[in-house]
């Protein structure tokens, strides 16, 4: 409703003064953020560690970040995130977008990201960022590749932004990892690729490397379930003996 407003109103930008348009874009931010509050408040307190893993729905998403410390001021510049259900990805359903940074980046992460400044420049603020995943996660629970490092940017960012905590599971491939092939020491993304005999594409693009982190979450839950176990609660205990 706000979003066809702000539209219609563009289209007779000539007849309003600019103070009014503002004052709508305002009302359509301060709509946005009150959206993710209350969704942040709702989110599902049902447990997933009893659900079998053939009906379990994830979001596996990745970051692209400007270095590894929130709370020194590092930025997320990008984010890509995909669907699965059960054991699979569903590819025609992700999410990919950059986030607004107004500082220089770094030689070094343009090279390994990919990502230019202008692009940045002109890319939605991190609050319409997180809006607009936090619709595309509802109240799955996220999976990601070594997620402590997501789980400290979005929870830095949910706080500094929308002045809200952040509540979703987070679960890390490794973890499944560790049971499904206990005796190989696979780190990065790179490694457990290779191992898992999944192509590598666009890295550190974090779409491309959302759909990696996918394929790595899905192989490795068809490994346990082979190995006996059908839920996140029955991994938890047999890795906590």
């Amino acid at each position: 409703m706000i979003n066809s407003m702000i539209q219609y109103m563009k289209q007779l930008s000539g007849k309003l003064s600019p103070n009014v348009y503002t004052s709508v874009q305002q009302q359509s931010n301060a709509a946005q953020l009150a959206y993710v509050r209350q969704l942040q408040k709702e989110l599902k307190k049902e447990s997933v560690l009893n659900k079998s893993f053939d009906d379990l729905e994830v979001v596996v998403f990745d970051i692209e970040t400007t270095g590894f410390y929130p709370d020194r001021g590092d930025k997320i510049i990008s984010v890509g995130a995909v669907k699965v259900r059960g054991t699979t990805m569903v590819e025609d359903d992700g999410y990919y977008s950059l986030v607004h940074h107004d500082q220089p980046l770094t030689e070094e992460i343009s090279a390994l990201t990919g990502i230019q400044n202008e692009q940045l420049q002109s890319a939605p603020t991190i609050d319409q960022v997180l809006a607009k995943f936090y619709q595309y996660v509802e109240g799955r629970t996220l999976v990601a590749h070594h997620a402590q490092h997501e789980k400290a940017f979005m929870q830095h960012i949910s706080w500094h932004v929308l002045r809200t905590n952040f509540i979703h599971r987070v679960i890390d491939t490794s973890f499944l990892i560790k049971l499904a092939s206990p005796n190989e020491s696979l780190v990065t993304l790179d490694e457990c690729c290779q191992f898992f005999d999944i192509p590598l594409s666009t890295r550190h693009h974090a779409l491309e490397d959302a759909k990696m982190t996918a394929q790595l979450w899905i192989k490795n839950v068809q490994k346990v379930q082979q190995l006996g176990f059908h839920t996140l609660q029955e991994v938890y205990a047999e890795l906590a003996k």
